[in-house]
């Protein structure tokens, strides 16, 4: 399988270059050449299939002749040896809980896989990789736990200063080694903005070799699309429609691949904070980009998302196609937390805002489509978002594994969101 570049101005190239180089020079981003659909019996015998088992049938048309298939079966082995399940939290309304990995969100699945990848391609490179990843909150502690300890392999860790919850930053900040965080002073956007110019800057890529953990790379996608067939093995029978909060869409995009492969999914939900470009464009066919807004799903704090053009390329270009498969929604943080309350008090869930964000999506969707099973994606643990999530219900119980992290000490470079000086940093190093 090659990869082609969205901006097609470069030669396609494999699987292994997409995922070292991570973005193409061109400043596209790297999409399978050809999408072909799994064989039916496999899905006939989905809900027979282990997750790894699913996961193997899915990555191999797309990897495997760049990663041979006792290697491949080895990764995704241990990238996924966590459950992902399916729990219903009122009548026709399920939760996929993406949480239950080492760093409790729902890039753990993707960055376990991209490590796993890259430590098999990085065995044979002469150069040290520096892989350097822009975080609104989650990726950056599911990368570094990916990549703790991998050899011939750094990692560079960028965040928004003030704009991460205390115990995502302490993730991302504590655990040294061969995981590095810069603190900058800016949002989201400008640290996707560094990390995109590192890679289109010479100078630096003829010093180092760089590669990117964020969903720009095509290895931390196919991954997240295994958990869509896992859904339907779960939920068998029923006509599904997902709905994904959505801040960067690399999530969302990985279900629309899942779709593409022949996965019987009746619709896509992208739910949104107040961040709310992909939702107004799918009502006018407009894209435009603006700069983020904090709020308290700051995951989704995203105000031009990368993989809004792989999107595009799944439909062609086509807005009518596009708008066939998906609605879009946006929320307040009043209409958050209004959600997060409402259903713990009905029912006992606790959403995380992220998740509150998905619930009502679906809400809307279902109110004017019936017969149809809704899933919301549920990316993280609550307590990783503490402070919101007990101002509004009450105390919430905090994991050993993440409550262990309020006690170590962080350790981060703060940084201004010149380019010039972050190159200067990677320079130096």
């Amino acid at each position: 399988m090659q990869y082609y570049s969205t901006k097609r101005e470069v030669a396609p190239v494999s699987f292994r270059e997409a995922v070292i180089k991570g973005l193409p020079d061109d400043n596209g981003l790297y999409m399978p050449e050809s999408i072909h659909k799994l064989p039916q019996e496999f899905f006939n015998n989905l809900r027979s299939k282990s997750l790894a088992e699913i996961g193997l049938t899915v990555a191999a048309p797309l990897v495997s002749e760049d990663i041979p298939q006792a290697e491949l079966e080895q990764i995704i082995s241990d990238t996924l040896n966590f459950d992902i399940p399916a729990n219903k939290v009122k009548d026709n309304i399920y939760a996929l809980e993406l949480f239950h990995g080492p760093t409790l969100a729902f890039k753990d699945v993707g960055a376990r896989f991209l490590a796993r990848c890259l430590s098999y391609f990085s065995k044979d490179e002469s150069q040290k990789v520096t892989v350097i990843v822009a975080t609104s909150g989650d990726t950056g502690s599911a990368v570094a736990h990916g990549f703790l300890g991998v050899e011939n392999v750094d990692v560079v860790i960028l965040y928004p200063k003030g704009k991460v919850s205390y115990l995502q930053e302490k993730q991302l900040t504590t655990l040294g080694q061969n995981i590095t965080a810069l603190e900058i002073e800016g949002t989201f956007d400008d640290c996707q903005r560094l990390v995109k110019s590192a890679f289109l800057d010479k100078e630096l890529n003829q010093k180092m070799k760089l590669t990117s953990a964020n969903s720009i790379n095509i290895a931390r996608l196919i991954p997240q699309s295994f958990y869509y067939y896992w859904a339907q093995a779960q939920l068998s029978g029923q006509d599904l429609v997902f709905s994904v909060p959505s801040g960067n869409y690399g999530n969302l995009t990985a279900g629309l691949l899942a779709k593409k492969m022949g996965l019987a999914i009746k619709g896509f939900v992208a739910s949104s904070n107040a961040n709310d470009i992909v939702p107004k464009y799918l009502k006018t066919g407009n894209y435009a980009p603006t700069a983020s807004v904090s709020t308290i799903s700051n995951a989704m704090d995203v105000g031009n998302p990368s993989n809004f053009y792989r999107l595009q390329e799944i439909y062609g270009h086509s807005w009518d196609n596009v708008i066939k498969d998906i609605k879009g929604y946006s929320f307040t943080d009043a209409e958050t937390k209004e959600a997060m309350k409402a259903v713990h008090d009905e029912t006992g869930y606790v959403l995380d805002p992220h998740g509150a964000v998905g619930y009502l999506g679906l809400q809307k969707y279902l109110s004017n489509n019936k017969n149809v099973t809704g899933v919301f994606l549920e990316t993280a643990h609550p307590s990783k978002f503490k402070d919101t999530v007990e101002e509004v219900i009450g105390t919430v119980d905090i994991p050993e594994r993440l409550a262990k992290y309020a006690s170590l000490e962080k350790k981060s470079k703060e940084m201004s969101a010149d380019f010039n000086e972050f190159k200067s940093y990677l320079m130096g190093r």
